[in-house]
């Protein structure tokens, strides 16, 4: 039982909840990218070199494939090159690299202006007001 206890005093320490909740929302957030690539601009960019769709291109490796299938069917038939599918994941990956640099930059951005920012002191309270008045009233005093 001792064990189970520290692994859940482990498990709800804020810095593994933190990261939990960053996998997942990491993963979500490359689904997007992912879509954004495979269904925007590699589209567009096939569109622009000539009607080529990036993830079906690939350079048969075995005499088994023939050329002219789609890249999962060839795959089942013998070894490819899937040069074009690479493609498609650097962009995924490219863009993905910028937008993390981007949210890096901007958190930066933020704690340095936190930073430069000047401390404000607290308003103080009454009683520190009270004192206040009382020692000027007494310098006062002493001053005569």
């Amino acid at each position: 039982m001792g064990m189970l206890k520290e692994f859940k005093e482990f498990a709800m320490r804020g810095n593994v909840m933190d990261l939990a909740v960053g996998v997942i929302i990491g993963a979500a957030f490359a689904k997007i990218v992912d879509s954004v690539v495979n269904d925007l601009i590699m589209p567009l960019i096939g569109a622009v070199v000539g009607d080529i769709d990036f993830s079906n291109l690939y350079v048969p490796l075995s005499a088994d494939v023939p050329k002219g299938l789609a890249l999962a069917e060839a795959r089942k038939l013998g070894a490819v090159f899937a040069w074009g599918n690479f493609v498609t994941v650097l962009f995924s990956f490219l863009i993905l690299a910028f937008i993390i640099f981007l949210l890096v930059k901007g958190m930066n951005h933020l704690m340095r202006k936190k930073a430069a920012a000047p401390e404000v002191p607290p308003a103080p309270t009454k009683e520190e007001v009270l004192l206040t008045e009382m020692r000027d009233a007494l310098r006062v005093i002493a001053s005569r």
